[in-house]
């Protein structure tokens, strides 16, 4: 790397190795071959934090299996408005998948994304009522027309042996099945992109941090460190992307962009339960979300997972959340004290206020012992057995604290995507469903930070890539049928036939 005395600018400079870096990468050297990228990461590998097989649920946020989509509101009706737009996003990603695999660019799509029915679980009366209610809600909708309710126990245990063997005979449960879920490894599906994006020219530079950037004339200037031979260089780019997971809030305070200004972040952790034990493994080949405590954060809605981790398969349940002040697992205890500003203070102390039960919640989490967990798993797997499972870390996530004019600060569970006016700069806050819809959140960034570009050379081309570009699938039943087929015959996917 050079001064920028001793170069022209970099076209774009894309900050962290993530499953978001990757996609807006691949994206703009599709639409624009010319142009030259640069990636930055602080780690010594691609998808190391948030992107990371073990550090993400791995889930196909699709809205097939998550309860905390559907929201009952206080007349009794359930919203279903977010569920319909996560699918909606899911579907794009699958598309610009395909597409990839299509041309060759994904040799083996099975690397990292494969078939697992995604499922909903409750007991109980009350929730058994709910999940009767968000089934007929969302089956009046084009896109969850697969969807299927069963409260006999004999087809739940075709569906999920381990969950209904050792379970009291007179204890109601009931569940939902789709075939049409999925798992995936989004840490190997960015490190297939980002080899792509090297092959085409791009530049990968692991183990520099970029400490600072700054709005010099047209350009941005970024002082980046290489951490092993502690120097540091400065350059200058026309468009930077901040995607650096729990590290992304600190840069974009330091960009000083207006549109920056109040945004703060809730860190919380996690911790899985891991079951390796192939007699165990094999019974269970379902994803099955179910209800969260009152209090918790979505993240931490408990959900039994069937996963293909590197080839090896795992069940996962958890995720156990807690508190923390680390923003990154290869964080610092600072992190949190080093986002606190004038602008962002007040927001801030507003939702530490206001969330007392959130904040009991992982407080108290953090101090379950193993047996308070695996009691936990026992309310979905019975039978489970101390020796077959033990504790292991999962990723932190960073929820979006905002200014609110009214209440002063909300807390947002979800992504968002900071935009600067002139669209030289972009970042990404937040956290779930963001890996899944990693394509509709670049699709979204470069309609803003490129609409020239998309509007007068680019549209055709990522209509081509992506065949429900600018339409709706939940208002064309045929199109979504067939972009459908073709996912599945290209994903190289095998959906389980319903029992």
């Amino acid at each position: 790397m050079h001064n920028t005395d001793n170069e022209s600018p970099f076209d774009v400079i894309l900050i962290g190795a993530g499953i978001m870096s990757a996609t807006l990468g691949t994206l703009l050297k599709e639409l624009q071959p010319d142009w030259n990228i640069k990636i930055f990461e602080r780690l010594d590998g691609i998808a190391k934090e948030s992107s990371d097989a073990w550090n993400n649920a791995g889930t196909g946020h699709s809205a097939l299996c998550e309860l905390n989509y559907t929201p009952e509101q206080a007349d009794g009706n359930i919203d279903v408005s977010k569920a319909i737009k996560i699918i909606e996003q899911f579907e794009l990603s699958k598309q610009f998948w395909a597409s990839l695999t299509d041309k060759g660019m994904i040799a083996d799509p099975s690397k990292f994304i494969r078939s697992v029915p995604h499922m909903s679980f409750v007991t109980g009366a009350k929730d058994i009522e709910f999940l009767r209610k968000r089934v007929a809600a969302l089956q009046q909708h084009n896109l969850f027309k697969d969807m299927h309710l069963s409260e006999d126990k004999d087809q739940i245990a075709k569906w999920v042996p381990l969950m209904v063997q050792g379970r009291q005979s007179n204890e109601p449960i009931a569940v939902t099945y789709s075939k049409l879920g999925t798992d995936v490894n989004y840490g190997a599906l960015t490190r297939i992109l980002i080899d792509n994006l090297i092959n085409q020219g791009a530049e990968l530079h692991l183990q520099h941090e970029v400490i600072d950037l700054k709005r010099n004339d047209k350009l941005w200037q970024l002082s980046v460190k290489d951490r092993c031979t502690n120097t540091l260089h400065n350059l200058c780019a026309r468009f930077v992307f901040i995607g650096a997971g729990g590290g992304s809030l600190k840069l974009l305070q330091k960009s000083h962009i207006e549109e920056s200004k109040g945004y703060g972040g809730f860190p919380v952790s996690g911790q899985w339960l891991v079951c390796k034990n192939p007699d165990v493994v094999q019974q269970h080949n379902a994803k099955v979300y179910g209800k969260a405590s009152v209090g918790a954060p979505p993240m931490s809605v408990p959900h039994l997972d069937k996963r293909v981790i590197d080839g090896k398969d795992a069940l996962l349940f958890g995720p156990f959340a807690g508190f923390t002040t680390k923003f990154l697992k290869n964080g610092a205890f600072t992190d949190l004290f080093n986002t606190l500003n004038i602008d962002n203070i007040l927001p801030m102390l507003t939702v530490g206020m206001h969330n007392i039960s959130l904040e009991f919640y992982l407080m108290q989490q953090v101090t379950l012992s193993f047996a308070d967990r695996m009691k936990q798993l026992r309310t979905f797997y019975p039978e489970a057995k101390d020796e077959d499972w033990h504790l292991d870390i999962a990723g932190n996530r960073v929820q979006v604290i905002k200014k609110d004019p009214q209440k002063g600060g909300t807390l947002q569970f979800g992504t968002e995507l900071v935009k600067s006016a002139d669209g030289t700069l972009a970042a990404l806050l937040g956290a779930s469903p963001g890996a899944s819809t990693s394509v509709s959140i670049m699709l979204e960034l470069l309609q803003h930070c490129f609409a020239d570009k998309v509007a007068n050379e680019w549209s055709q081309k990522l209509l081509q890539w992506i065949p429900s570009y600018g339409q709706k699938l939940e208002n064309n039943p045929e199109l979504l049928q067939h972009i459908r087929n073709w996912t599945i015959q290209s994903l190289r996917l095998q959906p389980s036939a319903n029992q």
